[in-house]
């Protein structure tokens, strides 16, 4: 082991053996396959952002479909509306996937972000044992102690013409006095029957290549891929009343009642109006069927 060194606030970085380091050797063997989506998985110490580094491989030539990054750590992870996204090395799941759907029409592929969503729910749900919901778009929640908190995130980025980055983070074992804030969770607080990334990571790596193939395979048809379904059955956004922060600094208010064709939620407002929102910050105003 590496001695002791008290320049780093946890000592070395193979101090906490709660939280050992990804077995690449293992992920490459259990995910990289003849036939198989996933190209290439590589994971880093520490970098700012798994997406940004993936979007300018992409650039560069340097990746192709299927290419997987991991970090152990990320100085500069960003969330929607470049929110900042930190947290303990090892203690989560750091991940980008580049995604080239050339076969389906660019106008579908607002549907990514989501069908991430269901894949990454599926497969916690199979490895963790935690049951999680997602909340409109790209957030996934698990319940601690009877409420409701965020565990995880989505974000989506174009990669040149032809791809899309979507990077993932996951927090896993989090204690209550590493959150960030209050509101925030992981998969150990929610009492998750495993918080090994290793099984975690090829879990819902499998999923999302499941998903994306059904996606694929519909032209990127989120009806006939059963998406659509996935998506609405696994939302906890749909029945509550929620206020939609809309750019331009508009806010709606209203029941979250469905999840249209285009991946939008349909908000039906005091006013009799159903109204589609296809981008801004979503605020659960109170419990589903409270």
């Amino acid at each position: 082991m590496t001695p002791r060194d008290a320049s780093e606030p946890n000592g070395s970085r193979w101090s906490d053996l709660d939280r050992p380091p990804l077995n690449i050797t293992a992920l490459r063997r259990g995910l990289v396959h003849e036939g198989g989506l996933w190209s290439e998985v590589d994971v880093v110490q520490r970098t700012g952002s798994t997406n940004s580094d993936l979007v300018a491989r992409a650039a560069e030539g340097r990746a192709a479909e299927g290419a997987v990054l991991v970090a152990e750590e990320q100085t500069a992870g960003r969330g929607r509306l470049d929110r900042q996204w930190t947290a303990p090395p090892r203690s989560g799941l750091f991940f980008s996937v580049l995604l080239t759907p050339s076969e389906v029409p660019v106008e579908r592929w607002g549907w990514l972000p989501l069908l991430t969503g269901v894949a990454v729910a599926t497969g916690l749900s199979r490895a963790a044992g935690v049951d999680t919901a997602l909340k409109w778009p790209n957030d996934l929640l698990v319940t601690v102690r009877g409420e409701e908190r965020k565990a995880g995130g989505i974000l989506a980025e174009r990669a040149g013409d032809g791809g899309v980055v979507i990077g993932v983070g996951i927090n896993v074992t989090l204690k209550e006095d590493e959150l960030p804030v209050p509101t925030a969770g992981s998969l150990g607080l929610a009492g998750a029957v495993s918080t090994d990334r290793d099984p975690l990571l090829r879990g819902v790596l499998r999923s999302l290549e499941e998903w994306y193939g059904k996606w694929r395979a519909a032209g990127g048809d989120a009806g006939v891929s059963g998406l659509q379904e996935a998506y609405a059955a696994g939302c906890a956004t749909l029945g509550r009343e929620v206020r939609a922060e809309l750019p331009g600094d508009r806010a709606v208010v209203g029941e979250a009642v469905a999840v249209d064709g285009d991946g939008r939620l349909v908000l039906a407002t005091g006013e009799g109006v159903q109204e589609p929102v296809g981008a801004g910050d979503i605020v659960h105003l109170r419990p589903a069927g409270g």
